[in-house]
C-alpha cells in the first residue's frame, strides 16, 4: 500500500512540469514532493532540461551532491541575483578574516601577559627593609674604611678609594713627609742664622 502511494505521488519536478512521474524518473530521488520550492528555484536558474542532461552525465553516487550544489546556487541566485553564492562566500571570508585578526590580537595579549607574569615571578623585588639594611651596612663599611686609611693607618696622606671606583695615586704629588722634613730644615737654618 505504501509503495502504491509512493508510486502515485509525483515528484516535485514532475508535478511542477505537469507531467506524469514514471518509474525511474531521474528527478524523483532528489526532488521529493514535500520540497517543491527546491525544484522551482533550480528550474528557474538552470532549467529542467539542463539539469536532466547534467544528472545523466554523472554517476549515480555523484548525483545527490550535484543536486544539492545546484539547489544552493539557485537559492542564492534568487536571494541575490547579482552575486549569488559568491556574495555569501565573500561575506563569510570577510567574517573569517575579522575573527582571525581578533584571535591573533587575543593570542598576542596572552603572550604579553605570560611574559610579564614570568618576569615578575623569577625576579622578585627586594623588600623595603632589606634595602634599608643594605644601605646602613654600606655606610658603616665606608666609615670604618675611611678611619682605617686616614686616621688609624699610621701613614696618612692617602686618598680614600673604594673597590668599585679605584682612584690611583698620582706620581706628580710630592711625598708629604719629605715636604715636612725639607720645610723643617729650612726653618732651622733660618733660625740658626738669626742667632749668630
Amino acid at each position: 500500500m505504501a509503495s502504491s502511494s509512493s508510486y502515485n505521488s509525483p515528484c516535485a519536478a514532475c508535478k511542477f512540469l505537469r507531467r506524469k512521474c514514471l518509474p525511474g524518473c531521474i528527478f524523483s530521488p532528489y526532488f521529493p514532493p514535500e520540497e517543491p520550492q527546491k525544484f522551482i528555484n533550480v528550474h528557474k536558474i538552470f532549467g529542467a532540461s539542463n539539469v536532466t542532461k547534467l544528472l545523466n552525465e554523472l554517476h549515480p553516487h555523484q548525483r545527490e551532491d550535484a543536486v544539492n550544489s545546484l539547489a544552493y546556487e539557485a537559492e542564492a541566485r534568487v536571494r541575490d541575483p547579482v552575486y549569488g553564492c559568491v556574495g555569501a562566500i565573500s561575506f563569510l571570508q570577510r567574517q573569517v578574516e575579522r575573527l582571525q585578526k581578533e584571535l591573533d590580537a587575543a593570542n598576542a595579549d596572552l603572550i604579553r601577559y605570560a611574559c610579564n607574569e614570568f618576569t615578575s615571578s623569577t625576579v622578585p623585588p627586594l623588600p623595603v627593609h632589606h634595602n634599608t639594611i643594605l644601605r646602613q651596612r654600606s655606610v658603616e663599611f665606608t666609615r670604618r674604611q675611611y678611619h682605617h686609611d686616614v686616621g688609624g693607618g699610621g701613614g696618612g696622606g692617602g686618598f680614600y678609594q673604594t673597590s668599585s671606583y679605584p682612584i690611583p695615586y698620582s706620581n706628580s704629588y710630592p711625598n708629604w713627609n719629605d715636604h715636612q722634613n725639607s720645610t723643617g730644615d729650612h726653618h732651622q737654618h733660618i733660625h740658626g742664622g738669626g742667632s749668630i
